[in-house]
């Protein structure tokens, strides 16, 4: 199985970091505008606000059976981005990365694009739309040119957390850039509650996305992950996420959807290993073309992959580092 969905970061670099890095790093909006690194990561995200390195995903991976895994950008700066890649040099499981570039600038996009893909691991771009305040940013003119190098390239395109603003703007995008691979994050993460769930009721805001999302899966050039889907007031059991992805397999098709963890942020609802229990419960039922698909081939496909012929072993642990990753302080 390939985990199509996975985050790292570095607590130092998320706090520690000065504007002066900030800005040599690169960051969103306009160019000398230092922002923090992992702006989003707080106290207030309780046991996320910690480091989570390679050799923790790592482990974590050969606990569940997972042979690979696609690191996805937690920020949007190039400092993130690069640690991934770096990441992704040392280690054969990290079979892809999707990364940030300054997509509004298309001149700064074609330069990082051709930096950052000489890295033959380098296979997709994202941008925090869902923190981002603008929302037209997928309609930006230079965002579009952006794309359009992107799509050049053959790289995908992730959009995360679309719902509610910006996941009709990414029907748009995906119709005007056939060429582009649309790649929906989290099905989007549709408004789905226990009580919705239960009922038979069609529920406004749920319908909408309904809408939204189908036409989305009307564009040939998307996929899907199934992935982020521990949502507030839904308990996740494949029970009450069934009609989330019966949805989804009724859209899509196994053959555009894949299988995605979103750990470490997975945690806050469940342990690994669980997050990926109730996903392989709802995907039982597939025939092996299609459970293949939804496991590895949609993701091999879209982000041009060579999946790992053997399993993944532990790394080895220097002793220091095992006495002192208890011990982290939430800083």
């Amino acid at each position: 199985m390939i985990d199509s969905h996975l985050h790292l970061w570095e607590l130092p670099l998320a706090t520690e970091t000065s504007a002066t890095e900030v800005d040599a790093a690169g960051q969103s909006g306009a160019p000398g505008a230092p922002r923090r690194p992992y702006a989003w990561l707080g106290p207030q995200h309780g046991s996320l606000f910690r480091s989570f390195g390679e050799q923790e995903a790592q482990e974590t991976l050969v606990d569940a059976g997972v042979r690979g895994a696609v690191l996805v950008q937690a920020d949007d700066t190039l400092a993130d981005t690069e640690s991934m890649l770096a990441a992704a040099d040392r280690n054969d499981w990290v079979l892809a990365v999707v990364g940030w570039i300054p997509l509004e600038h298309p001149d700064l996009a074609q330069a990082e694009l051709e930096r950052l893909g000489a890295n033959p691991k380098f296979r997709g771009v994202r941008h925090l739309v869902h923190d981002d305040p603008r929302d037209d940013f997928l309609e930006l003119p230079g965002v579009r040119e952006s794309l359009r190098l992107v799509a050049d390239r053959g790289l995908a395109l992730d959009i995360p957390d679309a719902y509610p603003r910006h996941l009709h703007r990414a029907v748009a995008l995906a119709r005007d850039l056939p060429e582009l691979t649309v790649v929906l994050d989290h099905l989007g993460k549709p408004p789905l509650t226990d009580a919705m769930s239960a009922g038979r009721r069609p529920h406004p805001e749920l319908e909408r996305w309904r809408r939204e999302f189908r036409a989305l899966a009307g564009q040939p050039n998307t996929v899907a992950k199934v992935s982020g889907l521990h949502l507030p007031g839904l308990e996740y059991t494949a029970t009450a996420l069934r009609p989330l992805w019966e949805e989804a397999l009724a859209a899509f098709g196994p053959e555009r959807l894949m299988i995605g963890m979103d750990w470490p942020v997975s945690t806050l609802g469940a342990p690994y290993h669980r997050t990926l229990e109730v996903l392989l419960e709802l995907a039982a039922d597939l025939d092996p073309a299609a459970r293949h698909a939804f496991l590895e081939g949609t993701a091999a496909r879209t982000y041009g992959l060579r999946t790992p012929e053997s399993a993944l072993s532990k790394p080895e642990r220097p002793e220091s580092e095992n006495l002192t990753r208890q011990d982290e302080v939430k800083a």
